[in-house]
């Protein structure tokens, strides 16, 4: 068959696909934390018990109602469906390779390692707090920041009063760790 006459459209949706998977460096553990896996298994349950089939119902309806090149109600719907479908491969695949790490259970608490919350002071002595986590729930608005990050990394292994070098877009800057726990983060 010529080039000229297979569907693009099926091929960029495997593709992206492909992309969101490649958000875990090769070679890395996909570390995470309990909340994070039970967030994932949450939204995967909530996309196949509810949105999908919610989704098939209005394609359905609207696949009986005739012409379907003007019918936005299934253009749409299709579209949601696909979105839907590339969300449920890409939390699959993150929920079978997850290894999840309970910060609770670290038994070296004066050090920074995966699920450690540290406050660190920066240069021009702002403070700040984040929480070390994995890739899938990084989320700096709330501040929970990936281990793979280069904050998280240079803060990996140090203790409070340690300075730490950050490279950043604007130098290197100089942090000060001030305290370590590994509380229980809410979501």
């Amino acid at each position: 068959m010529s080039k000229a006459f297979t569907k693009d459209t099926d091929s960029d949706d495997e593709d992206r696909d492909g992309d969101d998977a490649a958000a875990l460096p090769s070679g890395l553990k996909n570390y995470v934390t309990p909340r994070g896996f039970a967030a994932m298994q949450d939204e995967l349950r909530q996309l196949m018990r509810v949105e999908r089939p919610k989704i098939v119902e209005i394609v359905s309806w609207a696949a009986g109602n005739g012409d379907r090149s003007e019918n936005g109600d299934y253009i749409y719907g299709k579209k949601r469906l696909r979105e839907i479908d590339r969300r449920v491969r890409y939390l699959t695949k993150r929920l079978e390779s997850a290894e999840i790490v309970d910060p609770q259970m670290q038994k070296n608490r004066d050090r920074v390692f995966f699920g450690a919350t540290v406050t660190y002071i920066r240069a021009d002595d702002s403070e700040q707090t984040v929480t070390i986590v994995g890739v899938d729930e990084a989320d700096m608005g709330q501040g929970k920041i990936s281990w793979i990050s280069p904050i998280a990394r240079a803060l990996t292994k140090t203790q409070v009063g340690d300075t730490v070098e950050v490279r950043t877009p604007a130098g290197v800057e100089a942090l000060e760790i001030v305290s370590i726990s590994y509380d229980v983060v809410a979501l």
